[in-house]
């Protein structure tokens, strides 16, 4: 049983996830501050990432999309279970689906993403292969709040990862997700503790 101060997270995830293990190993080693992983959100029934919160002793909400009519039916499930759940940050990792307004709503200001690259360049799909083919410099890794729009919303929290000269697409493919896996928990504490401050599109993280 979490305690009343804890921080309930909910990760959303589709495929490998490799972030959520990132964040599933920070909690165990303390590092996500009051911050606890109690529910993963996955619409791939077969994903591993679903034996990883299995392993990791988190529950698991597993739905298939096309099993519904609307993306707005199988989304009213979700919310049940988040509520059911008393969580209180969404933490999207590697989740491939667009969200309505029926999961958007009741978590506005409450539902984090990890990108690929210093939005607002290169959003939406491939962002390491954007930036790789565009011959970049400088690329690197953005946390944001999750908005209607495609990896639109306030950012939070960026990473800097340069294009050394020796790079491939795979080298560089590499290092960003090992700064998403640097960033991402460090950000979950933030929200944890309370200090992060949202005043539009400004986010101030309070010392």
């Amino acid at each position: 049983m979490a305690s009343s101060s804890s921080c309930r997270i909910a990760v959303f995830a589709s495929g490998q996830g490799t972030n959520f293990q990132a964040l599933a190993d920070a909690s165990r080693a303390g590092e996500l501050g009051s911050a606890e992983i109690v529910l993963l959100v996955c619409d791939k029934p077969q994903a591993p990432v679903v034996e990883r919160a299995r392993q990791a002793g988190v529950d698991t909400y597993l739905f298939t999309p096309k099993e519904y009519a609307r993306r707005e039916d199988y989304e009213a499930e979700i919310v049940a279970e988040l509520e059911k759940h008393q969580v209180d940050l969404i933490v999207l990792a590697g989740y491939m689906r667009l969200l309505t307004s029926v999961l958007l709503e009741p978590y506005a200001g409450k539902m984090i993403n990890i990108h690929p690259s210093l939005l607002p360049a290169f959003p939406g799909k491939d962002a390491i292969g954007q930036a790789w083919d565009y011959g970049v410099k400088v690329t690197g890794v953005t946390v944001h709040l999750v908005d209607g729009g495609m990896d639109t919303g306030a950012v939070v929290a960026q990473e800097a990862v340069p294009v050394l000269p020796d790079d491939n697409i795979q080298t560089l493919e590499d290092r960003i997700h090992q700064a998403e896996k640097e960033l991402y928990p460090q950000v979950v504490s933030w929200f944890a503790s309370g200090r992060v401050i949202v005043d539009g599109r400004k986010v101030t993280i309070r010392q």
